[in-house]
């Protein structure tokens, strides 16, 4: 791998990731997969805020690996997260799938989302490029690390520099998971830049058991934030309902990650 290969993520600064951290200098998202209704997604993020979380995940528009699975709510939904954002002022993140939708929402969202199925969709990463916002950059579940940061050029080339990438584990023989959780690109990437790096142990476990231990794994090998989803009721999620946790949940693994943290710090 050769730092040259990308010298704007190489040179890069995070300056901006001071803005979306909390007190314990990390960025905490947390939300459905899946909008499903605006009643459960305003309960939903109202409890997010009673925790602390200032950001809400929540997908309106579903790329799924199968055509005959919920593909979300798309414009319904996005109307949902606005409606729930501009009552709660709660800030949102969702994934945006293509250039087009880009245009139409990118006013109403605080965090581009792109997902590991798009790292190396360039047209739509070039837009996002032009847009100062903050964007997350999922890992593709089959790219290098090497292909990861170079996705992560073509947006800073036109100008967008306020990336967040994000790893959500990738494909291997195991199967006892959903996908291997890479912890190693956690410290790699920091030794290639200085773009801040958080991880989805969700989509890495396809496992509720598990995303406490993955979470405090990541915190502890440097994450600068995780992405976790959280369900009012996870067995009734209408997406991705066996990596979900309950809110009870989510609040026990908040107070020991800031535990971590601090160790990590220190």
């Amino acid at each position: 791998m050769k730092n040259n290969d990308y010298p704007l993520v190489k040179n890069a600064q995070n300056n901006f990731f001071d803005s979306l951290i909390d007190d314990n200098n990390l960025l905490i998202i947390a939300g459905p997969c899946s909008v499903e209704s605006y009643d459960t997604l305003l309960v939903m993020a109202k409890k997010l805020q009673k925790l602390g979380i200032s950001y809400m995940r929540a997908g309106a528009f579903k790329p799924r690996t199968s055509c005959y699975d919920f593909q979300g709510l798309k414009d319904e939904g996005m109307d949902i997260l606005i409606k729930v954002k501009k009552l709660t002022g709660i800030k949102i993140v969702t994934e945006i799938p293509s250039v087009e939708i880009l245009n139409k929402y990118q006013n109403d969202i605080d965090i581009i989302q792109i997902g590991a199925r798009n790292m190396q969709n360039f047209e739509l990463l070039k837009r996002v490029g032009e847009i100062n916002k903050p964007v997350i950059l999922k890992r593709g579940f089959g790219n290098t690390i090497d292909e990861w940061l170079h996705a992560a050029e073509y947006i800073m080339k036109e100008g967008n520099n306020h990336i967040i990438l994000c790893e959500r584990g990738i494909k291997t023989f195991e199967n006892a998971t959903r996908n291997t959780l890479d912890i190693s690109s956690i410290p790699v990437v920091k030794h290639l830049t200085k773009l801040p790096i958080i991880v989805d142990p969700s989509h890495a476990a396809g496992r509720r058991d598990l995303i406490e231990s993955l979470s405090l794994a990541s915190i502890a090998a440097g994450a600068d934030g995780l992405l976790i989803e959280t369900h009012l009721t996870p067995s009734e999620s209408i997406s991705d309902s066996e990596q979900a946790i309950d809110f009870d949940d989510l609040e026990k693994i908040l107070k020991k990650i800031k535990k971590v943290a601090l160790l990590v710090k220190d």
